[in-house]
Parts: C-alpha cells; structure tokens; sequence
C-alpha cells in the first residue's frame, strides 16, 4: 500500500512535467492578448508582466488589509520605515534613515525629501500619526504594540520620539519597523475606524517608485493590476535606484498549470508560481531563458516552513507519544524528492528557517531532535494508546503540491499502523487552513498542514505562534494563525515573553532563552516542521534580464512579490537591477 500510493504520487508529478515539456518553446503571445480582454495592454518592451500572487479580481489598495490587498499596495505604493534582508541578515534604513534606543524610549530620524503622490510632504507627523493609530484603531495590525508598552508617539520636526512602559516591547517594535507602512495622517484621519483597516482605498495616496496607472476601473472581469513609474519617488535622487520598466501588470493567476503555460509563452516576465516541472525544465535544453534564484538544485530560496499541526486538544493527538510516533513515521525524501523533486529543503526539527540557523541550539537538537525512523515510530506509538481509529489530514483543494505531500504523509503513517486519510476541503471551508475561519472551527480538524511562518528577522514569531495563550481567548488567537494546534505551555509561553523584552543587541541572553525553547519544543513536539516551502520564482529572460541571482554577488535581492516581501524586504532592489533584453 505504501509503495503504491507513493508511486502514484511520483506519477502525478510526472505529468506535470510532461505537460510542461510539451509546451512549444519561445511560443509567445502578447501579453493581454485573449487571455485578458478586458484590460489594458502597454508597449511590451516597456512593461514587466509578473504573477503569483493576485488570485482574484483586483481593486483593493488599502495596506491595512494584508488578506484582501493587490500585489504592489506594500512596496510599490506604500513603504515602512526599515527594510529587513534575509539573505543577509541585517536591516536596511528606508523611509527612515536611522532608529536607536535610549531607556524606554525609541528615536526614529525620518527621511528629508520624501513626498507623497500627491505633491505633500511626508513628515515625521506622519510617522507618528501611524504608530498612534495602535492607540486609537485597536483593529490596526500594529495593535498589540499596546498591549505590549506603547504610551505613544511624538514628532518634532523630522524626529519622532516613541515612548514605552519598562521594559519596552524590543521585539515586537522591530516587527513594526519593516513590516508596516507610513501612511499619510492627511488622509487617514479622514477616514472612518472601518474604512482604515478594510475600505479599499482605490485612489491611493502613496510614497512608493510606483503609482496605479490612472483610469483603472474594476470589476469581476479585471485580470490585471497595472502601475507606472512614480517619476517623484525619493529612492532615485537619494539611492541611486529607478526601474527601467514604465509600467508593471501583476495577472490574476487562475492555476499553476496555466501559469506555467503562460510563463513559457513569455505573458509573464517575472512568476512567483510554483510551477510543476520547472526543476526538469532548467536541464533540458533550449530553456535557457528562465532563470531562478538558485542556478541548481534547489533551485529556489525557502520561504516559510510547512508544519504539520495536530488538534492537540483531541486524542490520539494529545499525547506526545503519538506525536512522536508520527514525526518519525514522517520520511521527509518522501515529499522533498517525491513530491517537489529536490526543489525543497527538509526542515531542521525546530522548524527555523536557514536565515535563523544561527538561533539552533545544535546540541539541543542532538539531545532531543526526531528523525526518520519507522521502528521507533513504531514503539513509540505502541506507548500512545492509540486505538487505532481514523483520523484526517486536511490541506485545500487545489493546493496541489500540498495534495501529493498528504498523500505522502499517509502512506508513511499507515506503514506504522496510524489510519489517516486526506481530504481537500474548499479554503475557507469547515476545517480551518493556514488560519483562516474563526476559533470555534478549530476543534473540528485531527491534523492540517500551514506554512503561516514566513522569514523574519528573530525567533520570536515562530516561537510565540507556536506557544501563544489563551487558547482561543479573546483575541481570537487561533484565528491569527497563533496556537493553531491548541497546546497549553505556561512555561514556553513565559520564555517567549521574556524573549520579547530582552534586547535584540543581547544575543548571549536571547540564545539562552531560545534554546530553553528548542528543548521543550522537542520534547513534546506540540506540532511537526517537515519542509521548507519555496520563495517560487521564476524569470523569463525574453523581455526582462538580470534578475536576482545567487551567483551575482551585487544582485543577491528577495525575488518575491507576494505580502510581506515585497515592501518589507528587499524586492524593489531586485525590481530597480532589471534592464531590458537585447
């Protein structure tokens, strides 16, 4: 049973690849021809077509609304006051040009010379007008700066003063620096409590390289977003950077099939797709012209983890011995070469991505970490009192790299004696995925795969995602994607507290804290990393060239542009390293 599941898996795979070879090279059609009737089309040679992102009809600019905001709202309209580079590991001063401690408080210096699309200027009152709307927005996602100490903002000229109870929330305020954006006081403060965090804002007033291409109407027919250079952007006079693309169009992405077609047929320049065949692709001859991070396996950046989580407010579930058994029942080659052949990377057993290895305990993981082992899997399961009943694993329907990967998972579980089958409910559905639906829904699912847990600069949010408490309290935690696998650890959660209020400079302390974590993580494996999900992406050269690279030392940027990259990371460098093709 085992070996036949798995192989039909192997044989899902391989008919995407053939698919993919079957489509004729370097037969292109203009991009927005049938495929978007409705929208505009712009000189090619001017315009970069990228997609991977927007899975819907577009419309929506507000950057508040992180689930229902366009591709381009963070980072080609709106910016935050840092940005964070994961590839090397250190923060980069953007609408602020520097920010430092002194007590409880924190001094921002923002950046002279910036103006909003309007013609205004923006200000430090603006970036104290946004840091305060914590206070008096509780729905903002900055919200729980509150909670956490913040007295509030003050500007004086282009300096802002940030004020904090003792301890101040050091953590959590380094979050703020790179992922939120500054927004213009004067039309904020028009707007109504709702309409901050949810209207869709479709006339933006924006700092960023790009402004929306004026006249875009929407409707249920639009496919496309379109922006145009943004001829006042501060980054050029003061940074040296300007793209060399009038306009950029982000396509509505309708499947990975489709926009692996369109991909090839140069539609699209720029793919944050995963693209089923693409690792057979970049060995075959004649596709020279696509391009990815990694010219070899694995070809891609990882860009969050993919976690196995278990309902442990549920038997078998609640009992670490079961979750035991299933870590090591878990053969990782099944799904990082069976499903996604070698495109993947295993997860080490906390889960940290390869930015954070540094944060590992390795002794540590030597002590307690799992492994792939079928007999200890075995004997720990017989110690679990599990009865035998059939359990589910539920990942959404469509998702279909993740469908092959829970095929996988069952096989190796039922090599054991664990019963578990998968099921595809629509997203959104009765069982709660990747932390969508509300915190009653949540006692209805056995096991789930999310990969809620994205880069980020510290430990601190995968750890307090894990560890947050109450369990569905008034917060709606799980709804957060916090705790979805409703563990209760007074004590790690006090950790991840303590981690929050200690200093980022004091690394000795932070590392102590972190490896107490690490140990009681893997001693009761309250949820189960296994992969590292791929930063998908994919660059056809017919049009567009020089896109970010391992191998080039001075183009080493994230080549992502779906929510939380770009705009806080550092995408638009490798947006502004473009030129044309010959």
């Amino acid at each position: 049973m085992v070996k036949s599941m798995r192989s039909a898996v192997v044989r899902s795979v391989t008919v995407f690849t053939a698919a993919a070879l079957a489509v004729p090279l370097l037969s292109f059609t203009p991009a927005g021809a049938s495929k978007t009737p409705s929208d505009t089309t712009f000189p090619r040679n001017e315009t970069l077509y990228t997609s991977g992102t927007l899975w819907g009809s577009p419309g929506n600019f507000n950057p508040l609304d992180a689930g229902a905001r366009d591709t381009g709202t963070m980072g080609l309209l709106y910016e935050p006051l840092f940005l964070y580079d994961p590839i090397h590991g250190k923060y980069i001063p953007w609408l602020a040009t520097s920010g430092s401690w002194s007590g409880s408080n924190y001094t921002i210096h923002v950046r002279n010379g910036v103006k909003w699309s309007d013609g205004s200027a923006l200000t430090g009152a603006d970036v104290a007008y946004t840091i305060n709307l914590a206070k008096t927005n509780p729905a903002v996602p900055w919200s729980n700066l509150v909670q956490v100490g913040l007295k509030g903002a003050t500007a004086a000229g282009n300096t802002v003063t940030v004020h904090f109870s003792s301890p101040p929330p050091y953590t959590a305020w380094q979050n703020f620096l790179w992922n939120q954006p500054v927004l213009p006081a004067a039309v904020w403060s028009k707007m109504s409590a709702t309409d901050q965090v949810s209207g869709t804002n479709q006339a933006p007033v924006s700092s960023g390289p790009m402004v929306l291409v004026p006249g875009q109407t929407w409707s249920s027919s639009t496919q496309q977003t379109c922006y145009q250079d943004n001829p006042n952007w501060w980054g050029t006079s003061q940074l040296g950077l300007s793209f060399h693309f009038k306009y950029l169009c982000d396509v509505v992405n309708w499947s990975n099939n489709i926009g692996l077609t369109a991909f090839l047929q140069g539609n699209y320049d720029w793919s944050n797709n995963f693209l089923p065949g693409i690792n057979v692709l970049m060995k075959v001859g004649g596709y020279k012209q696509i391009k990815t991070y990694y010219p070899t396996v694995p070809y891609m950046l990882s860009a969050n983890t993919a976690w196995l989580e278990m309902n442990t407010q549920k038997a078998p579930m609640n009992n670490v011995w079961f979750r035991k058994a299933v870590a090591e029942a878990i053969n990782p080659s099944g799904i990082t070469q069976g499903v996604y052949a070698g495109i993947v990377q295993a997860a080490n057993p906390v889960g940290l991505l390869p930015n954070l290895s540094s944060w590992v305990d390795q002794s540590v993981v030597a002590k307690y970490g799992f492994s792939y082992n079928p007999a200890q899997a075995k004997a720990d399961l017989a110690k679990s009192g599990y009865k035998g009943q059939s359990l589910t694993i539920a990942v959404p329907n469509g998702w279909t790299d993740w469908m092959a990967a829970i095929q996988v998972i069952a096989a190796d579980l039922d090599s054991i004696g664990i019963k578990v089958h998968p099921v595809y409910p629509r997203v959104g559905g009765v069982i709660p995925l990747t932390g969508m639906g509300n915190s009653s829904s949540y006692t209805a699912f056995d096991m789930i795969i999310d990969n809620n847990a994205g880069p980020d600069s510290t430990p601190w949010s995968y750890f307090n995602r894990i560890y947050a408490l109450p369990i569905g309290g008034k917060s709606n935690e799980e709804a957060a994607g916090l705790n979805l696998e409703r563990f209760s650890d007074p004590t790690a959660f006090n950790l991840v507290k303590k981690a929050a209020v200690t200093p980022l400079s004091n690394t000795a302390a932070l590392k102590s804290i972190y490896s107490q974590i690490e140990a009681r993580f893997l001693q009761d494996l309250p949820e189960i990393p296994l992969w590292y999900n791929g930063a998908w992406f994919q660059g056809n050269t017919t049009y567009w060239k020089d896109y970010p690279s391992a191998s080039n030392p001075n183009d080493q940027y994230t080549p992502v542009m779906w929510g939380g990259w770009l705009g806080a990371m550092t995408t638009v460098y490798a947006l502004a390293q473009l030129r044309p093709a010959a």
